[in-house]
């Protein structure tokens, strides 16, 4: 768990920014930030060096990203999800969740291989492939971190949400 607990740290993720990190409008726009840097790189073959501007405003549009939105309850499906991958993060997953939570990483990874061989060939098939990788194993995951979050929200008693008390 070390290196996801390094990344977040690396990242500030406070509980602050988390909740902020939750809101929906955060969710979506990473997603899109997946194409809009493939795209980026990918118009190397029509502006050249100057591709490296799209990717440069794709790399720090990430950065605030998290903070720009406004803070959320879990009131939405996106929502819950990332309040339930603070789980993952803090180590709180159960065993038998596990399994299919590194299956997912997996997958993510695979997608990104393939994202980046499909990038540097300019091969579209493997960076469709990559792509939907990517997407499915990452809204999976939101989607299983959403259900760790109904299931071990309801068993712990945690300030993560600002609706708590509701």
């Amino acid at each position: 768990m070390a290196p996801i607990k390094t990344a977040t740290h690396l990242h500030g993720m406070s509980d602050e920014s988390w909740k902020r990190h939750a809101n929906p409008w955060s969710v979506w726009t990473r997603f899109a930030a997946i194409l809009a840097f493939e795209l980026a790189v990918w118009s190397r073959q029509w502006l050249g060096w100057w591709c490296l501007a799209g990717v440069a405003a794709v790399v720090v549009w990430l950065w605030p990203n998290v903070r720009l939105f406004g803070p959320v309850g879990p009131t939405s499906w996106a929502a819950r999800g990332i309040y339930g991958e603070q789980f993952h993060v803090d180590g709180e997953v159960p065993a038998e969740h596990r399994t299919i939570l590194h299956w997912l990483i997996a997958t993510g990874l695979l997608g990104f291989a393939s994202i980046a061989w499909g990038l540097i060939a300019l091969a579209i098939w493997p960076l469709a492939l990559g792509t939907a990788l990517v997407v499915l194993a990452q809204l999976w995951r939101i989607d299983l971190y959403g259900l760790l979050y109904q299931y071990l929200g309801d068993r712990t008693q945690d300030s993560r949400s600002p609706d708590t008390a509701a």
